[in-house]
């Protein structure tokens, strides 16, 4: 009988309705990404209840649903559950092109050192861009300068010394000044960091580097700060890729062949996109 009717038994929709349902709900999707993307509306706030917004478009609830799933699958939202309800809107970041990036590596079977070689291409490039800025002096040096203090600080302690390294790296490519490269780039760091992380949690009893060679890594990042001060981009690139070879050569050599694992990269989203661990 459904299939005389032409109707699915599922959604007791016939196959044109589908259709038409399947376009409302991009429409009203396309239109609300663009008042996303645009600045409409701005990240963190929350959108209008959904019989306000709904009633906007005309649409009926399923169609409306529907289009909020998309937007959700996409980053841009996130639905909440339960008795509070409604969606809050988030602005994309470069964690955003990571998960889905880590995603898809993952999925091709891709190890961390495609990720490290990835960095020795472009992390050079920001740090030379940083270099370039007319504004490194205000912008730049003093957030560089402040991390490096702060890992000197705690270089006795592998976890915080190695967690305030990675977040040195990922400000060179957030204040490169380029936002195609920092996006691209800073995803490429958001995949590292988690395995980074891993490693530094994972072997501080049993992995030995001593605090003087802890501080002659920091010392690279002194000089780093320092080319970039003077405004010496090529220093700066080349610094930048001497010390990726060698900082980068810690984790790889203990795990020389670790698979990007989907698990590490949700487990980065949750935490950099909420603050708390995943």
């Amino acid at each position: 009988m459904w299939k005389e009717a032409g109707i699915n038994p599922q959604s007791g929709r016939s196959p044109a309705s589908n259709v038409r349902f399947a376009r409302l709900a991009e429409q009203v999707a396309d239109d609300l990404r663009s008042r996303l993307l645009v600045g409409d509306l701005v990240d963190a706030t929350e959108l209008p209840i959904e019989e306000s917004l709904r009633s906007q478009y005309g649409v009926s609830k399923p169609t409306f649903r529907e289009a909020m799933r998309v937007l959700e699958a996409e980053g841009l939202i996130t639905i909440r559950r339960g008795a509070i309800g409604g969606a809050v809107v988030h602005r994309l970041e470069a964690e955003h092109v990571a998960y889905t990036l880590g995603m898809a590596l993952a999925g091709r079977g891709v190890d961390i050192s495609d990720v490290a070689q990835a960095l020795q291409e472009v992390e050079p490039a920001c740090a030379a861009a940083c270099a370039l800025r007319a504004d490194r002096a205000q912008v730049v040096v003093p957030v560089l300068t402040e991390l490096h203090e702060q890992a000197v600080a705690v270089v006795d302690n592998l976890v915080a010394v190695t967690t305030l390294s990675r977040k040195f790296h990922e400000a060179i490519v957030d204040l490169c000044g380029n936002q195609s490269l920092s996006m691209l780039a800073g995803a490429l760091e958001s995949l590292w960091s988690s395995h980074e992380s891993a490693w530094a949690n994972r072997r501080p009893e049993g992995l030995d580097i001593p605090p003087s060679e802890r501080l002659d890594v920091l010392g690279e990042h002194r000089r780093l700060i320092d080319s970039i001060a003077d405004g010496d981009a090529d220093a700066a690139r080349s610094l930048a890729l001497r010390h990726l070879i060698s900082s980068q050569n810690y984790p790889t050599a203990e795990w020389p062949e670790v698979l990007i694992s989907p698990a590490s990269v949700r487990a980065r989203f949750i935490e950099t996109s909420t603050g708390s661990p995943g």
